[in-house]
């Protein structure tokens, strides 16, 4: 993508360097262009990569640069970022898009690079939305980030664990880019101001709206600036709900699609496992309110009943499947009570993970143990050549013994008894590991024959 919709949004100190005035000739540029730093030490809100101590500042300092990729949302610096990087240390800059570029087109920078690298100087590629190329054209970067040709700075909005090749992120470091916070976004806006030589028609309340409906995002803060000052008229201030009025906008939570996703539906997980029904609702409306597919959440409750509650309270997956029924019958938003119904139950219901990790040992048993034939007193013997075998001497039924429980052993003869599903001392569960060991010593007192 064009330098203009990259990541870098940062400003310049107003204080330190005037932004030059445009050309009147020129068509008007947006101003969070002619807002980018000139220097990597201006770069707001990423202290931990630009800051004294930062990571690439201290890159810096060495002169000279090794393979990265830039991971962190948009309007966080990546772009600008790259470019600034690569002025310090006299690199040449090429980008490019993974959206609009094939191997074609790498191959013609690479071709660039190399003759570029024969007169002595050194190209710092930059890859905008990195993740979007396939496994091939990734590995196409391979060779030449080994020989020098390129130093690839790659960005991308996706999580590069699940993104992006191995053997590329082994050879690059990856960089995370922090959403902007309330402090870094006001800054910008008070370097716009400067920049514009007035202040924004916003009382104190709308100035806070307009920093949330940027989501973090530096373009997105100075865009919607402008489109404040372009809606003013002569002396006219607006409040907070005038200021959402005019810039016709609602703060994007997340893309349900990526990590802001992923993020949300995990701190609701670990909400209702942490038995926090408060935090649970907070994350739960969240979700509902970014557009979030309620089945969706609705199937995630049936989930987390079975994981975190399991048989301490047996009513939670009933609940959470009627919830989830009563959300299909109904719809939005009638139907979103009942998600919620279920969110507090299964937050304040008795925790426990045994049938869960009983499962998963069972599951691990039964993989290495694939083989193993059941005791043959377990099993039918529809033909004399069965019973001949001895398929099915010596099983007991268990209606026809003391307490309805005969104490046989049921594990193959080679594997031998096992314990997956241990009780807690919780809920219904504490009934259940009562009636276990009640059993236990049964079947040691009838000796499991």
């Amino acid at each position: 993508m064009s330098d203009l919709f990259g990541g870098g949004l940062e400003v310049a100190s107003a204080q330190a360097r005037a932004v030059p005035p445009q050309d009147a000739k020129s068509p008007p540029r947006p101003l969070a262009d002619r807002l980018r730093p000139k220097l990597l030490a201006d770069v707001v809100g990423q202290d931990h990569l630009t800051g004294p101590s930062g990571v690439l500042t201290r890159m810096l300092a060495t002169g000279s640069l090794g393979s990265m990729v830039f991971w962190g949302p948009p309007g966080t610096g990546k772009t600008t970022a790259a470019r600034l990087l690569a002025a310090e240390v006299d690199y040449a800059f090429e980008q490019i898009s993974a959206i609009f570029s094939g191997v074609a087109d790498l191959k013609k920078v690479f071709e660039s690079a190399r003759l570029r690298r024969s007169n002595g100087r050194q190209t710092l590629l930059f890859v905008d939305e990195i993740h979007r190329f396939n496994r091939a054209q990734q590995d196409s970067f391979l060779p030449v980030m080994e020989d020098g040709t390129v130093v690839l700075v790659g960005a991308t909005t996706e999580n590069p664990s699940f993104e992006l090749n191995a053997a590329l992120l082994s050879r690059a470091r990856v960089l995370t880019f922090h959403p902007h916070d309330a402090a870094s976004l006001a800054q910008l806006l008070v370097r716009a101001e400067a920049a514009e030589g007035k202040t924004l028609p916003l009382d104190e309340e709308a100035r806070a709206v307009l920093l949330r409906l940027a989501d973090g995002d530096g373009r997105a803060v100075l865009t919607l600036a402008e489109e404040v000052w372009r809606a003013a008229s002569p002396g006219e201030v607006f409040d907070a709900v005038a200021v959402q009025t005019i810039v016709q906008r609602r703060a994007p939570v997340y893309d349900k699609g990526q990590d802001g996703h992923y993020n949300l539906i995990s701190a609701l997980h670990k909400s209702v496992r942490g038995s926090d029904p408060d935090a649970a609702l907070y994350y739960l409306c969240r979700m509902l309110d970014a557009g979030e597919d309620p089945l969706y959440l609705g199937r995630r409750l049936v989930r987390m009943a079975s994981e975190d509650i399991g048989l301490a309270d047996p009513q939670a997956l009933v609940i959470c499947n009627a919830a989830k029924d009563a959300f299909d019958y109904l719809g939005s938003p009638e139907g979103e009570l009942a998600l919620a119904q279920a969110t507090v139950y299964l937050a304040t219901a008795p925790k426990s993970n045994a049938v869960y990790t009983a499962y998963k040992a069972a599951m691990r048993a039964a993989k290495e143990n694939g083989s193993l034939l059941p005791p043959k007193h377990i099993l039918n013997a529809p033909t004399k050549l069965m019973k001949g075998e001895g398929y099915g001497t010596g099983y007991r039924y268990d209606h026809d013994q003391p307490d309805a429980f005969s104490g046989q052993d049921y594990f193959p003869t080679e594997l031998g008894r096992q314990t997956f599903y241990e009780p807690v001392d919780r809920g219904f569960e504490a009934t259940l590991k009562t009636r276990m060991e009640r059993w236990a010593r049964l079947r040691e007192e009838r000796g499991g024959e």
